[in-house]
């Protein structure tokens, strides 16, 4: 580490809550790749955690960025704004529910509204209020969402939680049968479990939540706050499921780094919410709307579904090529442009090699190491990562 990092590190540790640990300092982004404060260049397979799919200094995200900014940054929710208008009029054709949108600012708040709205609709339809979600997934890190999100981790030292949750196991119908009961308003799932190691829901299991849901008149919630915005290869990762979700929630990708929120219903759900019942100063704010609507532009107009499919399964078939060759190496999962390998030791070890070649990648868990690039990522690039990922593993595990 050189000085110029170190240095900036202790100013950050000085005046930063210690809710991270950052070894790096990131001082630029382009396309694919990152340079740290020092200039070195990595390849960037977290995209941000998720959030820079269509890359780093995207030519149309920028100009949509500094067009709306020069015209106005924020109006408050007692008025409208266009862009926010047509962000919503598209996210609801791109999902084909036939509902309406509310806008927020993050993950967490998504998915937050998204359990407001299930207990408000809940309220009049017999008093039920619980939901059910599922071991190993991740909703977020408000004190409901950290409830909903069945991982001791996040939730130690912040008793009391909310009330209003059970949790059941992923891919498991029999698991979730047994834990609805006469107070269950919805089943809440990931259709790609993100930060619980890249699991995707099976098709059986995810048919089988929406006829759990019909039979018994429950919601059904997809959080696509990772997976969505064409990561798996579909706009939002349920559309490669033959279901649709009551609701469902996106964040990450959908502002191009801008940071942006949305929570979808169908029509049935569409005016649960009233005036006053919910509400967010930035929700919706036209800078991040106009953004979205470049970002959602570029992943239609450079072919970005289908790429993420073509390029994801190369990536794949690299990854299985090293399972196949080292024994420590377990599996690959996932879909599209999010997967995971599976490894017996601590996937840190395996991060960090990574990132001594000049791969930044992520931890899911602590056997599964994430990839998540840009949607952009071409197979030039890709053999060059593979290349990266074939030295590290041979560092580590030995040629």
């Amino acid at each position: 580490m050189s000085d110029k990092t170190q240095e900036l590190l202790e100013r950050y540790r000085a005046v930063m809550m210690p809710t991270y640990a950052p070894s790096t300092v990131i001082a630029s982004g382009k396309g694919l790749t990152v340079r740290d404060a020092d200039g070195m260049m990595y390849y960037d397979f977290t995209s941000g955690i998720g959030v820079q799919s269509v890359g780093y200094g995207c030519k149309k995200v920028v100009e949509a960025i500094q067009k709306q900014a020069s015209v106005f940054t924020h109006c408050s929710n007692l008025y409208a704004n266009v862009p926010a208008i047509k962000l919503a009029e598209r996210l609801v054709e791109l999902s084909g529910l036939g509902g309406k949108v509310f806008f927020c600012n993050s993950g967490a708040e998504a998915n937050e509204a998204a359990i407001k709205l299930a207990r408000r609709w809940g309220a009049a339809n017999g008093g039920r209020y619980e939901i059910v979600t599922f071991r190993q997934g991740f909703h977020g890190r408000t004190l409901a969402t950290v409830a909903a999100t069945a991982q001791a981790w996040c939730q130690e030292g912040y008793d009391p939680l909310p009330v209003g949750f059970a949790y059941a196991d992923y891919n498991d119908l029999d698991s979730v049968k047994a834990a609805i009961g006469d107070k269950t308003v919805a089943v809440m799932l990931e259709a790609v479990q993100g930060e619980g190691g890249v699991t995707p829901a099976t098709e059986e299991f995810m048919r089988g939540v929406r006829q759990l849901c019909d039979e018994k008149n429950l919601l059904m919630i997809v959080d696509e706050v990772q997976s969505g915005i064409g990561r798996t290869g579909t706009w939002f990762a349920w559309q490669g499921y033959d279901v649709k979700p009551d609701l469902f929630t996106c964040a990450k990708a959908l502002a191009g780094g801008l940071p942006m929120g949305a929570l979808v219903s169908n029509a049935k759900l569409a005016d649960v919410f009233t005036v006053s019942a919910h509400a967010s100063t930035f929700g919706g704010n036209p800078v991040a709307a106009a953004t979205a609507l470049a970002v959602l532009d570029t992943i239609e107009s450079e072919g970005l579904l289908e790429n993420a499919v073509k390029v994801g399964e190369l990536l794949r078939e690299a990854l299985q090529g090293f399972v196949d060759q080292y024994d420590a190496l377990l599996e690959v999962r996932g879909k599209g442009l999010m997967l995971g390998l599976v490894c017996e030791g601590e996937a840190k070890e395996l991060v960090e090699a990574f990132k001594g070649q000049g791969l930044l990648t992520l931890t899911a868990g602590a056997h599964v190491v994430r990839f998540l690039p840009p949607l952009t990522l071409g197979e030039d690039d890709l053999e060059d990562v593979v290349d990266m990922i074939s030295d590290a593993l041979g560092s580590v595990y030995g040629e």
